[in-house]
């Protein structure tokens, strides 16, 4: 295997990593900062106001996005078997 295509792999895994990633995070976030614009307008310091919102969205987001999650990783999965005969000849 030439340094080249383990960078490649590697990096192909990290792109996928953090795409599969962001799927799941990136609404958590956009949750709590509306979360946390609504509680500084209304002065309310209510720690479990924030943390519901954004346990519901993240819930929601796998649900919605988990076929998605893995017909990438299966797909991934599938191109590494395939570089096999190009990884070891």
């Amino acid at each position: 295997m030439s340094p080249e295509m383990f960078v490649d792999i590697l990096r192909d895994a990290l792109w996928l990593i953090i795409i599969l990633v962001a799927a799941i995070v990136v609404p958590s976030l956009i949750v709590g900062l509306i979360v946390a614009v609504f509680q500084a307008a209304t002065s309310i310091n209510e720690q479990t106001l924030s943390f519901l919102p954004r346990l519901i969205v993240t819930l929601l987001a796998v649900m919605f996005a988990g076929h998605w999650i893995t017909g990438m990783i299966m797909d991934f999965t599938i191109e590494l078997v395939q570089r096999i005969p190009s990884v070891i000849g």
